[in-house]
Order: C-alpha cells, then sequence, then structure tokens
C-alpha cells in the first residue's frame, strides 16, 4: 500500500526556490493507492531488488517503508509524480505486501520536517527510511550550524527510535542546473565550495549514525549535470532523472557496509 502526506501543490514553492538560489549566487561569499510498478525496468523503474545492509531481501514479507523529503519525494518534475517519483519506484522493489510512507512535503525544510514527518516516522516501525532533505535549506539561506544541529538530532532520534536502514541523500553540484546557468563561473566556483562543505558534514553525521549515504555530489554530480535528468522547470528530476535517483538509493540500500 502506497500512502502520501500531501497532494501535489508546488508552483509557488518552486518559485521561491529559483529566487533563493539567485539570492545565494548573489550573496554567497493523505490518500491510499495500490502499488503496482513492481518488478518494471528500464524507463519505469531501477533495475534491482531492494535488500537490507546484510545483503539479504528486507525482511522475510513485508516492510514499512518510509520516504523523509520535500519536492524530489513528492515527484515534482515528472508528469505521473505517483509512479515516476524516485519513492514509488523503489516502492516496486521491495517485498510484495510491503507499506510505504510518503512523507514528502513540497518546499519543506529540515527543522519543520521534524515537526512534520519526524513524528510519523518514528511511529510506524520502519524497517526502511530514505532522506533527502537538504536542498531547500541551502538554498533558502539556513545556516549552516543550524542545519546541522536539526540534522544531528534527526539522525539521533531515528537512529535510537527505529530498528530502519537509513539512507540519506547529500547535496548534488547544484550549479550545474540550467536554472544557474547565467551565473559567473566565480559565484559558481564559490556556491559548490560551500556545497562541498555541507556534504562533508553531512557525511561526518551519517558515519556517526550508522546511516548509509547516497552521494549525489560524486560522479560529477549526474543527477545534475545530464542534461536529460533535468525537467523542463530546470530544477527538478526528470522522469528519466527520477529513474537515475531511485537507482543511486537502490544500490545504497544494497550496500552490504
Amino acid at each position: 500500500m502506497y500512502y502520501t502526506q500531501q497532494k501535489i501543490k508546488h508552483k509557488a514553492p518552486f518559485l521561491l526556490v529559483l529566487v533563493a538560489l539567485s539570492l545565494l549566487l548573489a550573496a554567497c561569499g493523505g490518500s491510499e493507492t495500490t502499488n503496482s510498478s513492481a518488478g518494471k525496468t528500464g524507463n519505469g523503474a531501477p533495475t534491482r531488488g531492494a535488500r537490507a545492509a546484510n545483503g539479504q531481501p528486507l525482511g522475510n514479507g513485508p516492510i514499512v517503508y518510509v520516504a523523509m523529503g520535500a519536492s524530489d519525494a513528492v515527484g515534482v518534475g515528472s508528469t505521473q509524480p505517483g509512479s515516476q517519483g524516485y519513492v514509488p519506484l523503489l516502492a516496486g522493489h521491495l517485498p510484495k505486501g510491503s507499506h510505504v510512507v510518503n512523507l514528502g512535503i513540497s518546499g519543506i525544510r529540515l527543522h519543520e520536517a521534524m515537526q512534520k514527518e519526524l513524528p510519523v516516522a518514528l511511529s510506524v516501525g520502519p524497517k526502511l527510511i530514505t532522506i533527502w532533505l537538504v536542498a531547500n535549506d541551502f538554498v533558502g539561506g539556513v545556516s549552516y550550524d543550524s542545519y546541522m544541529q536539526d540534522l544531528d538530532s534527526l539522525l539521533k532520534q531515528l537512529h535510537g527510535g527505529t530498528q530502519a536502514k537509513i539512507v540519506m541523500a547529500n547535496l548534488p553540484d547544484l550549479t550545474l542546473l540550467p536554472a544557474l546557468s547565467h551565473s559567473s563561473a566565480a559565484k559558481k566556483a564559490q556556491v559548490s565550495g560551500e556545497i562541498q562543505r555541507w556534504n562533508t558534514r553531512i557525511a561526518a553525521l551519517a558515519n556517526q549514525y550508522g546511516v548509509t549515504q547516497v552521494d549525489l555530489y560524486s560522479h560529477k554530480s549526474q543527477l545534475t549535470a545530464h542534461p536529460e535528468y533535468v525537467s523542463g522547470d530546470g530544477f527538478h528530476p526528470s522522469p528519466a532523472g527520477y529513474v537515475q535517483l531511485a537507482n543511486y538509493f537502490l544500490t545504497a540500500i544494497n550496500d552490504q557496509h
């Protein structure tokens, strides 16, 4: 079963993100449906089944999968978010009968998600949790210290309050997005350096709490650098981008280390 926390309301949040990105560059200095996508490959879904940290399938039967995130968890940028987003694509590789709780809310930042998403995640007994809650904070001007304090608290509570495998994505290179193509090389370099600073601390916290990381910045930030992976809005993933993103998450879920 597939549960979502929000209907898609993304136009206003997206405009705010674009404004925030521009300011950053200038200043840098629920419904219920049955999941029917299992077993799809190619353009429709990732290529491998989900496995737990020990390399075995995620449980011997149905599990609860919780997705914590913002507009990308909702599937903004795809033409059919309910099936083309990375969360439903991952859901198609879970054991039959699993429950998916997609807590994604467009435009949300981490601090707010700790009030609106974290309590649900702690209450439903998840076996798998994915997290991608950083881009809105970064482009929205949340301070490094405030974000990292919240992230530390989030991961501490999830680590101590669940038995889940936790998989978390960091920041890709946002300066490669078409929406930022007119920024100067110097400004892009400054933003890129700050992204790497955030990602270094995110990686350290992931290690501290045994969280598996999806490193979107590595490998030349394919998710933002590859034109076919970016939707027409110049910011969110396209359907092909969501397939790639789901594959990144799936590889991390299958990580045996």
